[in-house]
């Protein structure tokens, strides 16, 4: 089982929207195994392996990731995690299946793992996407994201998109 959530994100999380419930998941759970599964084909067919730099669940449940996957009438249908490092979260493995996309459902994800972040005092979110992905560009700036250099481990590799927003 995993652990609990902080008071604030417990909100988020449980809360009901159009039959939709944000559960927290290990990310090796079946649920989250099969998303996860439907991000990896989706973005292989987008980018080639040395651009790629998703988490896999090992890695996830090694970072100490809070996830979560998102259900909408019950069916697994949107996912995404939180890592913490030092000084920031890292938004990790953010999709949502074909069937539940254009209604919101990356939107609360992200939301309800920014409360997480917070929660555990963590001041700035991080992330790492590609160029050729511009729904993913398009929802993280609306949400407050900035553009900014590679972090952490990353370089830059002409593919990369690195964003923040501080908490």
């Amino acid at each position: 089982m995993p652990e609990r959530l902080d008071a604030a994100a417990e909100g988020l999380f449980s809360s009901t929207m159009r039959n939709l419930q944000l559960e927290p998941c290990p990310p090796d759970h079946p649920d989250a195994l099969a998303l996860i599964a439907g991000s990896e084909a989706e973005l292989s067919s987008i980018y080639p392996p040395e651009v790629r730099f998703a988490f896999s669940p090992r890695e996830l449940v090694d970072a100490g990731a809070r996830f979560v996957v998102a259900y909408l009438d019950g069916a697994p249908v949107a996912c995404g995690g939180v890592a913490p490092m030092a000084g920031y979260g890292e938004l990790k493995r953010i999709y949502v299946a074909p069937q539940g996309r254009r209604q919101g459902l990356a939107r609360r994800v992200v939301e309800a793992l920014e409360v997480e972040a917070r929660g555990r005092g963590l001041p700035l979110m991080r992330l790492e996407t590609g160029e050729d992905s511009p729904d993913a560009i398009g929802l993280y700036t609306r949400l407050g994201y900035a553009r900014r250099g590679p972090f952490g481990t990353y370089e830059e590799n002409g593919s990369s998109v690195f964003m923040e927003k501080r908490l």
